[in-house]
């Protein structure tokens, strides 16, 4: 059957011309009904098509498609296989944490793309303009059902779909790989029995030959990677003898680098025929590629792949993976759920991986079977071949696996607390009712009805009433007389700014510090991060143990464990601009998750103590994004200067936007800065609110008993801001506001004959969402 036959219209937005057996099953309930879809299929059988046959009918309905991929690498790859629609003239809108939001382009989008955990995020904020056009999708496709099984990701997706079904109704495709309960996931999301797919292992295209193989585990982990390593190649190198490809998943990227370049030796010591190291043209092409490594592996036949990677660099490999030029790859997992790229031979070496917020983890079964569904090439092989490679002592647990496949739970229970208040925040939940009428839409109510015991199923108010309770108990959640439920300014702010329950509770507490006198000061900024929840696996390696007491020398750490100690020293390396190397693996994934938590951090101290700690916040995250000198950390509010331009000012003695401004375009240029770019900084730093203040008639002294209210003139001379303006008398403060500041504020400030020889007033205003240094100002009355 002829996709031009079927969809005329959309023949185009496809990149066959025919559909395949499973394809044709489907088209029924896909295009010819309006109710929910459910369909699980061996991996490489052609599901993608699926999800494009449901977007397909809502683009001819006029309505609006949301795609939710697995993973940010994939919502990227996305955008790019879908220009098919573009050219169509439809609009296709990829919607990540790492891109700025245009609420206009996914307003007018045909096709959004997200993550669960974008998704998560905007659906919190539906109400809001920003975030409104996700209240207005007709059909949602959920790439990779099964992920509901994946820890802590997965009750992201359950309650995002669960929330999006109450926000806007959306007609429901879900995807999957192979899994023994697709009729739970169709009974959650209410799709009928005829649109409920699930396709054997005969719809592969394929053969699957799949198994385990061991390795002889010894004491030397770093000893173990090329043990496993060999092991591999014992097992790829038949097929590459046979002109068969051969791709090999290990855990890190380095890893890829690492293994490809072993392999190129090995492969040269077995005489394995191999490379194209003769072909001309193909070394012409090779001169194409950024990476210099990866252009001497591939004339050898041998490639790696990772996200690093250039996209142009990640493209050439594909291409020649596909033509057979790259005849053995090494890849991370990532490319096992996006690009269809088939081997005759999969190898799994790494089954454990390190990841810079949990330590050593076991790779999901959810990217094993993944991983082992890319083996066997359609029109090359009639069979593929897929192996795990393990110690002896985990064997039997990926046999079971191969053999039983693996059951999707729901992972709710584990954060329902967490998603339980993040419902509350916004309003969804106002009793103990409502708390039964949510879960019953989620996964985990469908579950638990399929496994009673093992979820607790007869208990379920119980535990509900306690995980309420201990909301209530930790300051998140109040209750009124008639068991109305509704959200403390806490429990907002926790929700807003998707923060574990535990990390929450860390910022109160230092919020009520500072409120009862305790100064704030940097360290105690860094280290409220550094013992945040979100890195409580984080875990400190024997080779960076040195380094880590290196960067923290001097400071007490006592009470810091050995994996929070690492994440504060990669903090106060990232402040000040010098991470050392061994913790520069780690400290990327660390950073961009601690700049996320002190801008919540932020928020805490803004809404609970004032916008003076508030900006102390704001000043150190500017210093972990751009590792500037704290003196310095002001040029970072202007546009177009980083870490390199506001070293450089710096070094010239400007150091804050005013002196930008006074030293005027012709200074600029003369601490280094070419004319163009001087004229951008200026400009930028004119854009920020610039503060003169005015003592007006001050006393220089003032007789014991006595007492005179005098006015400070705070005026603000460039842009407007919000501003908290904090007046002290011997380090004791008199008044304080909080207001936005757009020409001139008035502030009174009493003085008072005090028993002191003299009274120093501190004049100080700091606004809260730059990371500028507060504007202070003194004057001395005697007292006589």
């Amino acid at each position: 059957m002829e996709v031009a036959e079927v969809l005329p219209e959309f023949a185009d937005a496809f990149a066959f011309e025919e559909f395949n057996r499973m394809q044709r099953e489907t088209l029924p309930a896909l295009l010819e009904s309006d109710e929910n879809v459910v369909a699980s299929a061996p991996t490489a059988s052609g599901k993608t098509a699926l999800a494009e046959l449901a977007i397909c009918k809502a683009l001819a309905d006029g309505g609006t498609a949301l795609f939710i991929a697995p993973m940010r690498a994939l919502t990227n790859e996305k955008e790019d296989d879908w220009d098919r629609f573009e050219d169509l003239e439809y609009s296709v809108y990829v919607v990540t944490g790492e891109r700025e939001l245009n609420p206009r382009r996914a307003r007018r989008a045909d096709i959004l793309v997200m993550t669960p955990e974008k998704l998560d995020s905007a659906t919190r904020k539906h109400d809001s303009r920003r975030y409104d056009f996700v209240t207005d999708i007709d059909v949602c496709v959920i790439d990779e059902v099964h992920l509901l099984d994946a820890d802590r990701r997965g009750s992201v997706l359950e309650v995002t779909i669960s929330r999006l079904r109450r926000l806007c109704e959306p007609r429901i495709v879900a995807l999957s790989a192979t899994m023994p309960n697709v009729g739970d996931v169709a009974a959650w999301l209410d799709a009928p029995e005829e649109c409920t797919f699930e396709f054997g292992e005969e719809y592969r295209p394929v053969d699957l030959n799949a198994g385990v193989k061991t390795y002889t585990h010894g004491e030397n982990s770093f000893a173990d990677k090329y043990r496993r390593l060999y092991r591999a190649l014992d097992l790829a190198e038949p097929h590459l003898r046979e002109d068969g490809q051969s791709l090999v998943f290990v855990s890190s990227r380095q890893d890829t680098v690492q293994a490809a370049k072993k392999a190129r030796d090995e492969i040269a010591e077995r005489d394995i025929p191999m490379g194209a190291r003769g072909d001309y043209d193909f070394h012409t092409e090779s001169k194409a590629l950024e990476n210099d490594t990866l252009r001497n592996s591939v004339l050898d036949g041998v490639a790696f792949h990772h996200a690093g990677l250039s996209k142009n660099d990640r493209d050439l490999v594909e291409e020649w993976f596909k033509t057979g030029h790259v005849e053995l790859l090494f890849s991370t997992s990532t490319l096992a759920w996006g690009v269809n790229l088939p081997a005759r031979c999969v190898v799994i070496r790494d089954t454990k991986l390190h990841d810079p917020l949990e330590g050593e983890i076991d790779m999901s079964p959810l990217d094993v079977l993944q991983m082992l569904g890319r083996a066997g090439r359609p029109g090359y092989d009639d069979i593929g071949y897929g192996w795990v490679v393990c110690d002896t002592a985990e064997a039997d647990k990926y046999r079971r696996l191969l053999r039983d496949g693996k059951e999707i739970e729901s992972r709710l229970a584990e954060s329902l607390a967490t998603h339980l208040n993040a419902e509350i925040a916004m309003g969804t939940i106002t009793d103990l009712e409502d708390v039964m009428d949510w879960l019953e839409t989620t996964f985990y109510y469908v579950r638990g009805q399929s496994k009673p015991d093992d979820y607790d199923f007869p208990n379920l108010r119980q535990r509900v009433r306690d995980c309420l309770e201990g909301l209530v108990d930790r300051g998140f959640v109040e209750t009124g007389e008639d068991l109305s439920i509704e959200a403390t300014p806490r429990g907002v702010l926790t929700s807003k700014y998707y923060l574990r329950l535990d990390t929450a509770a860390r910022f109160a507490a230092l919020c009520d510090r500072v409120d009862d006198g305790d100064e704030l000061m940097t360290g105690d900024v860094l280290e409220t991060i550094a013992t945040a929840a979100e890195f409580d696996s984080v875990s400190a390696r024997q080779d960076e143990r040195d380094a880590i007491s290196a960067v923290l020398v001097g400071q007490e750490t006592g009470d810091l464990e050995a994996g929070q100690r690492k994440v504060l020293a990669i903090l106060r390396g990232a402040a000040s601009g010098s991470t050392p190397a061994e913790l520069r693996s780690d400290a990327w994934v660390i950073r961009q998750n601690a700049t996320r938590l002190v801008s919540a951090l932020e928020a805490f101290l803004d809404r609970f103590v004032g916008p003076h700690a508030s900006n102390l916040a704001r000043r150190v995250e500017a210093r972990i994004e751009n590792g500037v000198a704290e003196d310095a950390v002001g040029l970072t509010a202007i546009d177009g200067v980083g870490p390199g331009r506001a070293s450089k000012l710096a070094k010239e003695g400007l150091s804050t936007p005013g002196d930008v401004v006074d030293a005027g375009v012709a200074g600029l240029v003369d601490a280094g800065l070419s004319e163009g770019v001087a004229e951008a900084v200026y400009e930028g730093a004119q854009s920020l609110p610039a503060i003169d203040l005015e003592w007006g008639q001050f006393p220089d002294t003032i007789a014991t008993g006595e007492n005179e209210v005098c006015e400070v003139t705070v005026r603000n001379v460039g842009e407007p801001a919000r501003a908290g303006i904090r007046v002290t008398v011997n380090g004791v403060e008199m008044t304080s506001t909080n207001t936005y500041l757009r020409d001139t504020e008035t502030v009174p400030v009493g003085v008072f004959g005090a028993d002191a020889d003299e009274l120093e007033f501190t004049v100080s205003v700091a606004f809260p969402e730059e990371p500028l240094v507060p504007v202070e100002a003194t004057r001395t009355v005697e007292v006589r």
